[in-house]
């Protein structure tokens, strides 16, 4: 009978403490998928402005803010497990609010230029708002980059979050709801998912504004980074950066990247196509466009062993160079941004597409549901 007793209470016991594990087990996992938000500062009107931090167990994390929806950060290690920031950005939130180079911002309802502001849908010409010279580029004078979006959801890996664009801002017809959601993968990936709907036929690209610097060193160029562009094809701009309508093959040209190579190798030929762009700032026509995500393109980091990936369900990559960066911004910890210290890979229709037939079709309608992935993942070699 004692036996019997004592085997009752080591019994109990066991199960208490299999219980306790289990319990501190479920408070580990949930407090790991829990959030983190903390205030990033004000805006110049008084509103809060929080920051969302995300991460894996692998060490990589993304910090974006509420206001743009913009990627204040996004840390990876390096070939010697060394975690570095590899995007440009402020380490103030008054900066980003004086900014007008859309450091890692969402950026619409249009991303990247249209001709003179002015397209027409069903019969109707609208006026766009312009703000790059004679052009309307990345949404316009505040576009999706300059607005508070509201928070909709938080763990520990992603972060969702919507706007409201009124019928006629910037000068687009039909409003707009926008939800993007971020979210850091077990893979090392920066996933960004958008899901769009207008009450009015109107045009929708939106896209992501990152410069990307992967040695982590934003004071070093980025011309020995080596790049990869799937595409065969891309389109030639006239002196406004604007598409002329043409689809050129880049075999014999600049723009072949079908192969990796450094970037520096031939952004100072003799091109008339480079010399437009001040370098390169173009769209790449992707191959294998079946609305569905794929690898398009892979940016290489010698130095610190960084490879990112981009993948996407989108038909053009806009591959911009840093040609614009002067020094004139201070960034983060003082570090002056200088000329092509930084580039950026944006997923997307085509520039001008509301004006060239032959481009990707880019008009939402009431009913449809717009939708794109992009995603950039981060390895070393």
């Amino acid at each position: 009978m004692k036996s019997f007793q004592l085997w009752g209470k080591v019994s109990g016991i066991a199960v208490a403490i299999v219980a306790t594990l289990w319990w501190v087990q479920c408070e580990r996992e949930r407090t790991e998928m829990q959030g983190r938000a903390v205030v990033f500062g004000k805006l110049s009107n008084g509103t809060v402005i929080e920051k969302y931090i995300l991460s894996n167990r692998r060490g990589m994390t993304a910090e974006i803010i509420n206001y743009g929806a913009i990627i204040v950060a996004l840390k990876t290690s390096d070939r010697e497990g060394k975690i570095a920031d590899v995007i440009l950005g402020f380490d103030s939130l008054e900066a980003y609010e004086r900014d007008n180079s859309f450091q890692g911002a969402i950026v619409g309802r249009y991303g990247n230029r249209i001709d003179k502001g002015r397209f027409s849908l069903d019969g109707q010409t609208y006026q766009l708002s312009i703000n790059n010279g004679a052009n309307h580029l990345h949404g316009g004078l505040k576009g999706f980059y300059k607005q508070v979006w509201t928070r909709e959801g938080l763990n520990r890996r992603s972060v969702t979050l919507s706007y409201c664009s009124p019928d006629g801002e910037e000068g687009y017809p039909g409003e707009v709801r926008l939800t993007v959601i971020y979210t850091v993968t077990e893979r090392n990936e920066l996933k960004i998912e958008y899901r769009g709907t207008t009450d009015k036929p109107t045009i929708l690209n939106p896209t992501s504004h990152c410069y990307f610097n992967l040695s982590g060193a934003p004071e070093r160029s980025i011309l020995e980074h080596e790049l990869m562009i799937d595409a065969d094809c891309f389109t030639p701009v006239d002196s406004g950066l604007i598409p002329t309508g043409e689809i050129r093959a880049v075999a014999g040209t600049p723009f072949d990247f079908r192969t990796a190579r450094a970037i520096g190798q031939d952004i100072s030929a003799n091109d008339e196509q480079v010399l437009l762009g001040k370098g390169y700032d173009h769209n790449w026509v992707l191959n294998g466009y079946r609305r569905q995500v794929r690898t398009v393109a892979t940016l290489y980091e010698p130095v610190s062993g960084r490879l990112m990936e981009v993948l996407t369900d989108q038909p053009g990559l806009q591959f911009y160079s840093g040609n614009f960066l002067d020094g004139s911004l201070i960034g983060k910890g003082g570090v002056r941004y200088n000329y092509r210290t930084a580039l950026c890979l944006e997923a997307q229709a085509f520039p001008d597409s509301p004006n060239k037939s032959n481009f990707p079709f880019v008009v939402l309608r009431p009913g449809m549901r717009y939708r794109q992935t992009t995603i950039y993942r981060f390895s070393t070699k």
